[in-house]
């Protein structure tokens, strides 16, 4: 089964952070904080403007990105955990 999202919406897959700091520590699960990168897995078609024309999103499939902390909704898909949330949700493309 796949999702294909609505309107803006982007499916993100978080990306992991390190588990060990600078100097060596390791950081158990449960301390770590969730991650706010993660890879934009699909897009939306775009979201319609006032005259109802379709304007598309400007992050595509494969992007890095970050977002907030408790930005969009999860769900979980093939026993991985997915977000849903819309590009107003995202804050930058992580460029390399």
């Amino acid at each position: 089964m796949n999702l294909r999202p609505l309107a803006d919406r982007v499916i993100v897959k978080r990306l992991e952070n390190e588990t060990k700091t600078a100097s060596g520590i390791v950081i158990p699960d449960n301390a770590a904080e969730k991650p706010d990168q993660g890879e934009v897995l699909a897009v939306g078609p775009g979201k319609r403007n006032d005259k109802g024309e379709l304007s598309a999103l400007t992050v595509k499939v494969g992007d890095r990105v970050l977002f907030g902390k408790y930005s969009g909704q999860t769900v979980k898909m093939n026993g991985e955990e997915l977000l849903v949330m819309k590009e107003d949700d995202l804050f930058a493309v992580v460029e390399k």
